[in-house]
C-alpha cells in the first residue's frame, strides 16, 4: 500500500540552507504560534491543544503522552522546563539535525511549553560534542530576546520566561532525564531512583520540572498554529502525528526522514524511494536495530508497522534511530561494537551494569578477534541474565518454537543502560549462532573488514 501523503510538520525547513537564521524563520511563520498563544490563548488552552494532538514523547521508545506528563507537574514555585538535547545513542542524529538546521523552532516550542505549564525558566541542555548545535541554538535564543519572544513580557504579554543554553560534557548517561538534572546541578550524571524522584514532582534543584525531548518541543509550534485535532488526524492507535527517524546503515539513502506513525511499515521506511531507497547493491536485510538499546529485528519483521504498541508486542521498542544490516555485515562485530559502547558509557553507579557490561565486552572482544572459547556463548547469556534476569524480550523465534516476548526488559539496575548492553547479545547469539561458532572455530572474523 502506498504511503499516505502527510505534511512535513517538523522537517519542512530542513532543506533550506538559511532556516537557522532569524530572518528566514520569521518569513516562514516563525514565532506566530508563540505570539498567538501569549496574546490570545490561556496556558490551559495551549495545554488542551497538546492533549488533543495526542503527541507522545519523541526521545526513545517510552512514548508517554506529553500532555499527561505536564499534568503531573507539582504546583510550586519555581518551575523549570528542561530540554533534553543530549542525543548520543548510536544511530540517533535527528535531534542534532533539528538543533543545527532549525534552532528557532526548538526555542519557540520551549517557550510554548513554559507558557503552558507556568514556568519562568527554561534550560536547553545540549550534548558537549554538538558544537554547531550549541552555537546555533545560543544564537537563536539571543535572537528571541532581541525580538521580544523571550525574557520579560513576551510579545507584550504578562508572560516572562528566561531561556539559557547549557552544554554537557559528552556523557551518554545524561540522556536519562534524572541524570541530566544531576548534571545540571553540577553533580556526576547518576540516574536517580524513580519513584520518588520523578522530575515533575522533584526535579531541578528539587523544584517541579518538565523534561522534554528536542523533537517533542519542536513540534509544538505546528500544533498550536494548526490545532491539536489537525495533528491528531495523522497516525493512529496510540501514536499520532509524524515522527523523525534517523536511518543509517546499509540503505541507499541514509538520513533523517519525517514519517507518519502507525500506518507505514519498516519495509516502507527502508525501500520507498522517497525514504531509504532500498538496500545497497540490491542486497537483503539481514537484521535491523530499531534503536541501539533495543532487541534486534530481522527480515521477518519488515512488515511491522511504525507503531510502538505493535513493535513492543513483537519484542522490541520503536526508537528514533534505526540501523540496517545486510548480508555483508558481521552481526558479531556489530553486536560487539554496541556492547563496547554501553560498557564505556556506564556511569558505574550500579554494580551489575558497571561490572557486567565490561565482562560482556571482554568476551565479545575475544570472540570477534579470534580468541573465543566454546563455552563463551553460554557465559555471555549467563552474565546477561545477571544484568537483566529472566527471559529477555525478543521477536518470534520459530527455530526455537518460541513466540514473541513483549518489551520491556527486566533490570537489576536503576536505569536501562545495563539491559541495553545485553540486547545485542541476546538478539544475536540465538539468531547468528553459526557466525559466533565460525569466529571461534576459525580463529578470526570470517567477514571482510
Amino acid at each position: 500500500m502506498p504511503l499516505r501523503e502527510t505534511p512535513r510538520i517538523i522537517s519542512r525547513r530542513l532543506n533550506d540552507p538559511d532556516a537557522w537564521r532569524l530572518e528566514r524563520y520569521l518569513e516562514t511563520d516563525g514565532y506566530d504560534a508563540l505570539r498567538k498563544a501569549v496574546t490570545g490563548l490561556s496556558p490551559a488552552a495551549v495545554h488542551a491543544e497538546v492533549r488533543a494532538s495526542g503527541i507522545t514523547g519523541r526521545s526513545g521508545g517510552a512514548a508517554f503522552p506529553t500532555a499527561n506528563k505536564w499534568e503531573l507537574l507539582r504546583q510550586a514555585e519555581p518551575k523549570y522546563v528542561v530540554v533534553n538535547g543530549d542525543e548520543s545513542e548510536p544511530g540517533f542524529f535527528k535531534d542534532r539535525t533539528l538543533m543545527e538546521l532549525d534552532p528557532h523552532q526548538l526555542v519557540e516550542g520551549t517557550l510554548l511549553c513554559a507558557y503552558a505549564v507556568g514556568a519562568k525558566y527554561a534550560v536547553i541542555y545540549i550534548r558537549g560534542e554538538f558544537a554547531l548545535a550549541q552555537e546555533r541554538v545560543t544564537q537563536a535564543v539571543n535572537d528571541a530576546y532581541d525580538i521580544g519572544a523571550a525574557g520579560a513580557s513576551v510579545f507584550g504579554s504578562d508572560f516572562d520566561c528566561d531561556v539559557v543554553v547549557q552544554p554537557g560534557a559528552g556523557a551518554y548517561i545524561v540522556g536519562e532525564e534524572t541524570a541530566l538534572l544531576e548534571s545540571l546541578e553540577g553533580k556526576r550524571g547518576f540516574p536517580r531512583i524513580k519513584p520518588p524522584a520523578f522530575p515533575a514532582t522533584f526535579g531541578l534543584y528539587g523544584a517541579p520540572t518538565i523534561v522534554n525531548n528536542v523533537e517533542t518541543l519542536a513540534t509544538l509550534p505546528w500544533i498550536v498554529a494548526n490545532g491539536g485535532e489537525a495533528y491528531h488526524a495523522y497516525g493512529g492507535g496510540r501514536f499520532f502525528g509524524t515522527r523523525l527517524f534517523s536511518l543509517a546503515g546499509r540503505v541507499n539513502k541514509p538520513g533523517v526522514y519525517e514519517v507518519e506513525l502507525h500506518h507505514p511499515t519498516f519495509r516502507d521506511l527502508f525501500f520507498d524511494q522517497r525514504l531509504g531507497g532500498g538496500i545497497r547493491d540490491d542486497g537483503r536485510v539481514r537484521a535491523f536495530i530499531p534503536g541501539a538499546s533495543f532487541p534486534w529485528f530481522f527480515e521477518e519483521q519488515l512488515d511491522l508497522h511504525l507503531d510502538g504498541d505493535e513493535v513492543s508486542a513483537n519484542g522490541s521498542s520503536l526508537g528514533a534511530g534505526i540501523l540496517v544490516l545486510d548480508e555483508t555485515c558481521c552481526p558479531v562485530r556489530a553486536a560487539w561494537r554496541l556492547v563496547r559502547f554501553f560498557a564505556r558509557e556506564s556511569c558505574g553507579q550500579c554494580t551489575p551494569c558497571r561490572e557486567g557490561t565490561s565482562w560482556l565486552e571482554k568476551i565479545m572482544h575475544r570472540i570477534e578477534h579470534g580468541d573465543g572459547r566454546k563455552d563463551d556463548l553460554e557465559l555471555l547469556l549467563d552474565v546477561g541474565d545477571n544484568i537483566s534476569p529472566g527471559p529477555f524480550p525478543h521477536p518470534p523465534r520459530p527455530e526455537l518454537d518460541e513466540p514473541a516476548r513483549p518489551f520491556p526488559y527486566n533490570q537489576t539496575t536503576i536505569c536501562p543502560l545495563g539491559p541495553s548492553g545485553v540486547s545485542p547479545i541476546d538478539s544475536t547469539v540465538w539468531k547468528f549462532r553459526d557466525d559466533y561458532l565460525r569466529h571461534i572455530e576459525e580463529g578470526a572474523c570470517p567477514y571482510k573488514r
